[in-house]
């Protein structure tokens, strides 16, 4: 039989990877201390994940300053303890034979709020729990959540500046790649829609100033870190609500991207505004990869309800994608990509050696 195109390998750059089946980056809220640093439970939950077979393992949301946190509990890399405490977590992802990335983020207006689980709150952290004042492109909240402050000049420079300087330290901690969190209602997401950003300046209005801050950003990593990192950005291709950001909009600014010096885009959806319409099926976020891939003539992975290998196969043999990312099946099951590589016939030399007698 042939080797499934979901175990072929694929290059970026200067990486190769050993499969197509990713892991998207999931968020823990696993940080108690409040100051950005992994613990024991990242090393143990991003390492069996490494340890499953997957060729990408992409650690959570991870902020790039204090206020660019979504939450409290958020991991971050803004400072050289952080840095340090990634290493061995990125060791021990490498050594299982998957590439280790980090997702950058900064969460805007949804910043400073209470984490998914062990509360029964939601919305804003007050300063008197330990939030902070939350910043956005404009005035504009997001629904139950407070109205955050317009971010000036000088705070666009400091968000660039607080992007290259996490993307220096997540390369010196040993990161293979990098990814920008340009999706889910995030910063440079709300940035990007005209339904979160009324700016009148440089950075609002027209589509190429609305996208300015996330290629400023890609322009000045790619600068500082030089050609052989992979960077990839995640986009939400749609707001789902009339007079938002588009799959149309998402493929023009993924071609200025990939000018600017991106190489991946991981397509995702939705996550600015409250209440939008969500048509969920399996796999309805794959004809969004696929647009933006034939658009903007870029790679791209499917994101959303992909819970089968046969599944995960089509999407990548039929050229819909080009990698399959996962999160909620590799929760349930962070050994997802060596059963799938059973159930599909696919030869594959990464079992580990304690796990061989499951291959049979």
């Amino acid at each position: 039989m042939p080797q499934p195109t979901l175990f072929t390998p694929i290059t970026i750059r200067s990486t190769t990877f050993r499969n197509r089946l990713w892991v998207a980056p999931m968020c823990q809220y696993s940080v108690m201390a409040e100051d950005g640093i992994p613990t024991d439970w990242h090393l143990v939950h991003l390492g069996s994940i490494a340890a499953g077979g997957t060729g990408l393992v992409i650690a959570e949301a991870t902020g790039v300053s204090p206020e660019g946190r979504i939450s409290p509990r958020d991991t971050g890399i803004w400072n050289d303890e952080q840095r340090d405490a990634w290493k061995p977590i990125v060791a021990f992802i490498k050594s299982q034979g998957a590439a280790a990335g980090i997702q950058l983020g900064h969460a805007g207006r949804k910043a400073s709020t209470y984490a998914a689980w062990g509360f029964d709150k939601h919305g804003t952290v007050p300063a008197d729990e330990r939030g902070w004042q939350p910043v956005g492109p404009s005035d504009i909240p997001f629904t139950g959540y407070a109205t955050p402050t317009a971010v000036d000049a000088d705070g666009i420079e400091k968000i660039v500046a607080d992007f290259v300087s996490a993307g220096v330290r997540a390369v010196e901690a040993g990161f293979d790649v990098l990814e920008l969190h340009a999706a889910h209602g995030y910063l440079l997401h709300q940035f990007l829609s005209p339904l979160s950003n009324q700016r009148t300046d440089e950075y609002g209005g027209s589509l190429e100033n609305r996208a300015r801050l996330l290629l400023r950003i890609v322009t000045a990593l790619r600068a500082e870190l030089g050609e052989e990192l992979p960077l990839l950005v995640r986009f939400s291709a749609t707001d789902y609500a009339e007079g938002g950001w588009d799959q149309e909009q998402t493929a023009i600014v993924a071609g200025w991207a990939r000018d600017a010096g991106a190489d991946f885009f991981d397509i995702s959806t939705g996550g600015n505004i409250q209440g939008a319409r969500i048509p969920l099926s399996p796999g309805y976020q794959v004809p969004f990869a696929e647009f933006v891939r034939t658009s903007a003539t870029v790679e791209v992975s499917a994101v959303g309800l992909i819970t089968s290998a046969e599944q995960a196969e089509l999407i990548v043999s039929s050229g819909q994608a080009d990698v399959v990312m996962m999160a909620r099946e590799i929760l349930r099951d962070p050994h997802f990509p060596l059963r799938a590589a059973r159930e599909l016939g696919a030869e594959i030399d990464y079992w580990p050696g304690q796990y061989a007698r499951a291959a049979l």
